[in-house]
C-alpha cells in the first residue's frame, strides 16, 4: 500500500512540475494562432521563436513561433550570405503561458573582426566583415529557381554545431563550417545545421 502510495505521490508531483505553454506553428502564410499546451516534458521552458530574413538590406521574411523546448534551444544565431542574412532570436520563461508575447526582433549587430568570403552571381572571392556572434566561415550549394547556387559567408557556432530540433525544423540546406579568417575559400569540412534558404535565394535572384 505504501509503495502504491509512493508511486502516485511521483507521478502526480512530476505532473505538478511540467508547464503549460503557447503553441504557435506558422503555415504557409507565416502567421499562426496561439493555443493552450502542456509540454510533455519536465524541465521544458515556455519559448516565443522568432526567424528574421535579410536580403540587400531589407527584411523579407518574419516567421513567429511558440512551443515548449529545452533551456538549450533558447538561442540567438545568425548566418549572413552577403546577398542574403538570417537571423535566429529567441526568448524563453519558466511559468505557466508566460510566452504570450513574440520573441523580440533581432538589435543590429557591429562587425568583429572575423573576415569570409562570400559570393556574388559566380564570384566568391568577395570579403565579407563578420557581425556579432558570428564566428565562424560557410559554404553552401542551395537550388534556386532551377539553378544550383553557391553561398558563403559568415555563421555563428549554434549555427555550425547542429544544434537543436527545433532550429533545424524552423531551418532547411545543409552547410560546412570551418574556423579562421578566409577559411571558406575551398570546400569546407565541418557540417552544419540545416537552413531555410533556398526561398530567401530565390527572392534575391529574382529581385
Amino acid at each position: 500500500m505504501h509503495l502504491l502510495t509512493l508511486i502516485f505521490g511521483i507521478v502526480l508531483l512530476s505532473k505538478a512540475y511540467t508547464l503549460k505553454c503557447y503553441e504557435c506553428v506558422p503555415g504557409i502564410s507565416g502567421t499562426c494562432t496561439d493555443t493552450s499546451k502542456e509540454c510533455p516534458m519536465q524541465g521544458q521552458q515556455c519559448v516565443a521563436f522568432k526567424v528574421t530574413s535579410y536580403a540587400g538590406g531589407s527584411k523579407v521574411l518574419d516567421v513567429n513561433s511558440k512551443f515548449c523546448a529545452l533551456a538549450e534551444e533558447c538561442v540567438e544565431a545568425s548566418v549572413n550570405f552577403g546577398i542574403a542574412k538570417t537571423v535566429i532570436n529567441s526568448k524563453c520563461c519558466t511559468s505557466d503561458l508566460c510566452n504570450n508575447q513574440p520573441a523580440p526582433d533581432p538589435s543590429k549587430s557591429n562587425p568583429n573582426g572575423k573576415m569570409c568570403f562570400y559570393c556574388d552571381g559566380q564570384n566568391c572571392t568577395n570579403t565579407l566583415n563578420c557581425e556579432g556572434n558570428q564566428d565562424y566561415c560557410t559554404s553552401s550549394k542551395v537550388n534556386a529557381g532551377g539553378q544550383t547556387v553557391t553561398l558563403k559567408g559568415c555563421a555563428s557556432k549554434t549555427i555550425c554545431s547542429t544544434q537543436t530540433t527545433q532550429i533545424s525544423g524552423a531551418l532547411g540546406t545543409e552547410i560546412s563550417c570551418c574556423q579562421g579568417n578566409f577559411c571558406n575559400s575551398a570546400s569546407s569540412t565541418s557540417a552544419g545545421l540545416l537552413l531555410l534558404l533556398a526561398p530567401l535565394v530565390s527572392l534575391v535572384m529574382l529581385s
